[in-house]
């Protein structure tokens, strides 16, 4: 897919996949970040060739993450590195501590890490930098002073506006809504379900009430009866957002063969290729993200740059990503890879991904 095609179709009034500020980190975590970079950057630094760079996900084999990895691994072949992916098949707070463990026994080079948990992976990545590793959070942010940088789809405002336009709109601007989410530690899911919250407050979608917040931890089984769950306890559902890839496709599947279909609104962050059945069928009128291939090559692509020594995470320092073009580190140590996609009957063919 073009990646400024993809950029061009943006949610109204919005910027997207991770994702966002995911963690919005004090002036405390900041200098900590700060002074873990001492060495000055060197812009014209060559990238190395021969890095190893770890690409860890939330969870391996869920279809977000599977598509992410093979843009890092397009990024590794352009930059001459060696990118290896690995992680837990569970997205449970503390489940990837091990793999950053051995990321840096390992002498990794880079980690490019999806944090489960803000908290539960930081005591594990500040001793994997003490070690000389270089680290990027990408989707879901950990805490700010135990990475180097964090690659955000977009900010939880944009995120946030997009899903709260949608899914009003798709319920016609008045009723009860509901919200599956991912894991209830995930700082992205949370920042973007705070930010929700504080979007239905404003007078224009007074008439959109949300009656409950559900968590499918990112497994589809878990989310298929969360789905179930929420419509049985609230009879007078008229939508669902779920701001997970896993999640809308699980809540998908459950409404496309239940006699809600039709009649229950679904919006969220899905792919384009697991959620195509489902806008041709009508169980979901449109749902939004990024490519999740463009944010794993820009976070590959961030992790060389740290490991060659072109920027240490500090704002202002650019770094060029490859076809994805130049990029500049803003505040707190964030770059943005760019605006989501809203996908509909009428553009969904357009995309493979």
């Amino acid at each position: 897919m073009n990646a400024r095609l993809a950029l061009a179709l943006v949610v109204s009034g919005a910027v997207a996949l991770t994702a966002c500020g995911g963690t919005t980190k004090d002036s405390a975590g900041q200098q900590a970040n700060t002074a873990a970079n001492t060495a000055a950057a060197d812009p014209n630094a060559p990238i190395k060739e021969g890095l190893k760079i770890t690409f860890l996900p939330k969870q391996v084999n869920n279809p977000y993450f599977t598509v992410a990895q093979k843009g890092a691994e397009q990024a590794g072949t352009a930059t001459k590195a060696e990118v290896k992916a690995t992680g837990p098949s569970d997205a449970a707070a503390s489940s990837q501590v091990t793999y950053i463990n051995t990321a840096a026994q390992q002498r990794q080079n880079a980690l490019v890490i999806s944090a489960n948990d803000a908290n539960a992976v930081a005591p594990a990545l500040k001793s994997a930098r003490q070690q000389g590793l270089k680290v990027v959070t990408f989707d879901s942010d950990a805490a700010p002073d135990a990475r180097d940088v964090f690659v955000n789809q977009a900010t939880p405002q944009d995120i946030a506006v997009g899903q709260v336009k949608l899914i009003a709109e798709a319920i016609g601007g008045s009723g009860e809504i509901a919200i599956l989410s991912a894991t209830p530690n995930a700082t992205n899911q949370n920042a973007w379900i705070e930010t929700m919250k504080t979007e239905l407050a404003k007078p224009e979608y007074a008439k959109v009430e949300l009656v409950d917040t559900a968590y499918g931890n990112d497994d589809d089984q878990t989310s298929f009866q969360k789905t179930q769950g929420l419509l049985q306890a609230h009879p007078n559902l008229k939508g669902i957002i779920s701001p997970t890839t896993v999640g809308v496709a699980a809540a998908a599947r459950y409404l496309s063969s239940s006699e809600y279909k039709g009649k229950v609104a679904l919006t969220g962050l899905g792919t384009p290729n697991q959620m195509r059945k489902f806008v041709q069928d009508g169980t979901v009128g449109s749902f939004a993200l990024w490519d999740p291939s463009k944010l794993g090559y820009l976070a590959t692509y961030a992790a060389a740059a740290l490991a060659s020594g072109q920027i240490t995470g500090a704002q202002g320092e650019k770094f060029k990503a490859g076809e994805l073009g130049e990029y500049t580190i803003g505040a707190k140590g964030e770059v943005v890879l760019g605006p989501p996609t809203v996908f509909t009957r009428d553009n969904i063919e357009k995309f493979d991904f």
